[in-house]
């Protein structure tokens, strides 16, 4: 997975899965195109998320209704930091979001990113990646993130016990609009199958505690 060569030790995280009926490459661009307007309350979150940055007259998260929100999202300080065509796409943000004011750090590729040790900071990274499972596709998403000093470790710990649940919401509402997104064909540039998998829908969502906090449906 590109996303353990890029942070394969970090701090905090969360996993989210979903199974999906449609094609890997199919599902992995529904991800990408899912935009707010497709998944109830994300904009509501991502503005409460946001206040802090309102406050202090800086651009907040993404609240756009009809683009894409992994787009907003790069134009919102976040950066691609890499691409298996089908498979797996993970992007990254260097920021210190507990500090009103701030702003991420201007990071241009990947190298830079695994690179950055500045203390004050933490780097997280985020992925989609899907595989085939039993005729369906699995849909995952993880975050990691990995600060850059102990005092930015215990601040970030803070942040993260406030925003973690809403983080939670954000990710699995994502992951459901991607699946109706894949299952109806709504995907741009991606061919339609002539027998999809048929979808086996997951049960009741469970959550499991792993190591640094991960959380995984």
């Amino acid at each position: 997975m590109l996303l353990d060569s890029i942070m394969p030790e970090y701090e905090f995280g969360s996993r989210h899965r979903i199974v999906v009926g449609a094609p890997p490459g199919r599902v992995l661009k529904a991800a990408e195109q899912a935009t707010p307007g497709e998944m109830p309350f994300v904009r509501l979150l991502f503005a409460v998320k946001s206040l802090p940055a309102t406050l202090a007259r800086r651009r907040g998260l993404p609240t756009g209704r009809a683009s894409p929100l992994l787009g907003q999202m790069l134009n919102s300080g976040f950066v691609p930091l890499a691409r298996e065509p089908g498979l797996e796409v993970v992007a990254g943000v260097v920021a210190a979001p507990w500090k009103i004011g701030g702003s991420p750090v201007p990071i241009s590729d990947v190298e830079e990113f695994v690179a950055f040790d500045e203390p004050g900071y933490m780097k997280g990274a985020m992925n989609f990646s899907v595989e085939s499972s039993e005729g369906v596709a699995l849909l995952r998403s993880e975050t990691r993130v990995l600060t850059t000093d102990p005092a930015s470790q215990r601040a970030f710990g803070r942040y993260w016990r406030i925003i973690r649940p809403w983080s939670g919401l954000i990710r699995r509402s994502w992951l459901r609009a991607a699946r109706c997104k894949a299952e109806s064909g709504a995907v741009a540039g991606a061919g339609q199958s002539p027998n999809p998998p048929r979808t086996r829908r997951p049960a009741a969502v469970r959550t499991q505690r792993g190591r640094a906090g991960d959380e995984r449906l």
